[in-house]
């Protein structure tokens, strides 16, 4: 039976099991459905989405959205795709087009993984000393955690008005199941080599040795980011240590700390891009597949999987395994990942 034949009786059924009346089937009603693809098709390539003409220079847009993590957003007719490969994609082809001028990076994240952030903000240090094109960063509703780490590698650092901002910490979650598990008689018994190889697991709570050696990771790279700021914030004040101890601010709070350059909009960071670039017109476009709508400069690729609004429901703990473990996010909900920070 073809899938949209077989959807029809699904719902037909369904539709008379709430109606509890007999049913019979009409071949001549259609009942149909589309569902989203499963993956993303060929490889990202420049859409127009305003400003110029096709043959001016290009200001590329590079949009960079929700929670940060290096694997592949899997499950029911996935639509996600994987960040940190995805964004390298995107400045790769950007760099093989002598046409695009200047970019800009769209960030609206929490942040992510230690690794995936630091991956990501190393690849936009490599596509700048490749490209030798100016990199204008712009914040939208958050740019927390990873995502300000990563936008510490762009020329200028831009925010909205009521942009989120900072959220320079680590954070890991851990949880302690072990009462949990008693209400179901579940018991936990490892067979293990090696006295904490199973640190930070939830059936037990970590020893205080354990906790103190979790906490000089964090501390770790708490002290990189830290650094990366440093590097790159020159108008921040040093002497302000809490400023970078994961607390966020307000867009004109983060200006006057010198965390950002400037407070504008999308438009103003495109604008500030062309200007650096040197261009009296450019075309604005966005770097997304085929089969990724994009008509406006604020289009999104989303890398959240549809099955997470079908079962939204996340307890925290049983889905660590989904996490990656050390985390520059903003995280003010344990289940955040869940829902690709949205």
């Amino acid at each position: 039976m073809p899938p949209r034949a077989a959807l029809s009786l699904i719902l037909l059924c369904c539709l008379a099991g709430c109606s509890g009346k007999p049913f019979r089937v009409i071949t001549e009603a259609k009942v149909s459905a589309t569902m989203p693809p499963v993956s993303q098709s060929g490889p990202v390539r420049s859409m127009h989405v305003g400003g110029g003409s096709c043959s001016d220079p290009k200001v590329a847009i590079i949009d960079v959205d929700g929670v940060l993590l290096n694997m592949d957003m899997t499950g029911l007719y996935s639509l996600g795709e994987n960040p940190v490969a995805l964004f390298r994609e995107r400045l790769e082809a950007a760099a093989r087009d002598p046409s695009v001028r200047a970019i800009v990076l769209r960030i609206n994240s929490p942040g992510g993984g230690v690794t995936a952030s630091d991956i990501m903000w190393q690849d936009l240090h490599r596509f700048k000393a490749r490209a030798r094109v100016p990199v204008v960063a712009c914040f939208m509703d958050v740019g927390a955690g990873g995502a300000y780490y990563l936008a510490m590698a762009a020329d200028v650092v831009m925010a909205h008005p009521t942009t989120v901002v900072g959220g320079v910490g680590v954070i890991l979650n851990l949880y302690n199941l072990q009462d949990a598990m008693a209400q179901f008689n579940v018991i936990g018994i490892p067979i293990k080599a090696g006295e904490n190889i199973d640190i930070g697991t939830p059936i037990v709570p970590p020893t205080p040795e354990q906790q103190q050696l979790l906490q000089d990771m964090a501390g770790e790279f708490h002290a990189r980011f830290q650094q990366i700021v440093a590097e790159s914030r020159t108008r921040h004040d040093p002497a302000r240590v809490e400023d970078l101890d994961g607390r966020v601010f307000t867009a004109q709070q983060a200006l006057e700390r010198g965390l950002i350059d400037r407070v504008g909009y999308l438009d103003d960071a495109v604008e500030t891009a062309r200007q650096m670039a040197g261009l009296a017109r450019a075309q604005v476009v966005l770097l997304h597949r085929p089969d990724d709508r994009a008509r406006t400069p604020y289009a999104i690729t989303p890398n959240v999987p549809l099955q997470s609004g079908l079962f939204p429901i996340s307890v925290p703990g049983f889905d660590r395994a989904r996490l990656p473990t050390f985390l520059y996010l903003w995280q003010p909900e344990p289940t955040l990942e869940k829902m690709g920070g949205r």
